[in-house]
């Protein structure tokens, strides 16, 4: 992929013009010794200080990366535009990637898209994902390099679907959902991406 340029740009859920991400991505840059070490700085931030909505009981439904800032808490789907756009601000090609999973251990309860990150790698010259929905117990996302340690393996005996796919904005449908929900409980996206 040659034309990053899609990747670099602000969109209404990467907002990094807004001064709550650019005010945090200079703080996260200002801490780090070089951009493999912002990009790490940044995904454990948004990972270990954003907590999951769903995961703190909170109602709340941010709709943008400077939402998700500003409520201090976001979704896995504004989370990770919160990571795309920390790491726009500084210059670096970022983008969602989707997981169709279970709602429950099975699929009884029905699916969810389950958002995550991608993240071009200058130097190694190659597209990473990063998954900062937010660790608990049985979800250890981790940064890495050269493996992927995503928050959930994907099942595919029940139905589960990694996309590894790579989208340079937040899908239009779950943009939608946001912006027509006042609570977090009425979120549900099923669909397949």
């Amino acid at each position: 992929m040659n034309d990053l340029s899609d990747y670099l740009k602000e969109t209404d859920c990467i907002d990094y013009k807004n001064p709550l991400v650019a005010k945090k991505a200079a703080e996260l840059k200002a801490a780090s010794s070089d951009n493999l070490g912002y990009i790490e700085r940044a995904y454990k931030f948004v990972r270990d200080e954003i907590p999951h909505t769903w995961d703190a009981r909170l109602t709340v439904v941010s709709k943008s990366a400077s939402d998700v800032l500003k409520n201090k808490t976001g979704i896995c789907w504004t989370k990770s535009c919160l990571l795309a756009a920390l790491l726009r601000a500084n210059k670096i090609p970022a983008g969602i990637s989707y997981q169709y999973l279970t709602r429950a251990d099975d699929a009884s309860d029905g699916y969810i898209i389950h958002a995550l990150n991608t993240v071009y790698i200058d130097s190694l010259k190659k597209w990473i994902r990063l998954d900062a929905r937010g660790n608990k117990p049985g979800v250890n996302a981790q940064f890495s390099l050269e493996k992927e340690i995503l928050a959930f393996p994907t099942r595919p005996e029940f139905g589960e679907k990694d996309y590894r796919d790579n989208h340079s904005d937040l899908d239009v449908r779950l943009k939608e959902i946001l912006i027509a929900s006042d609570n977090i409980l009425e979120v549900r996206a099923d669909f397949e991406i």
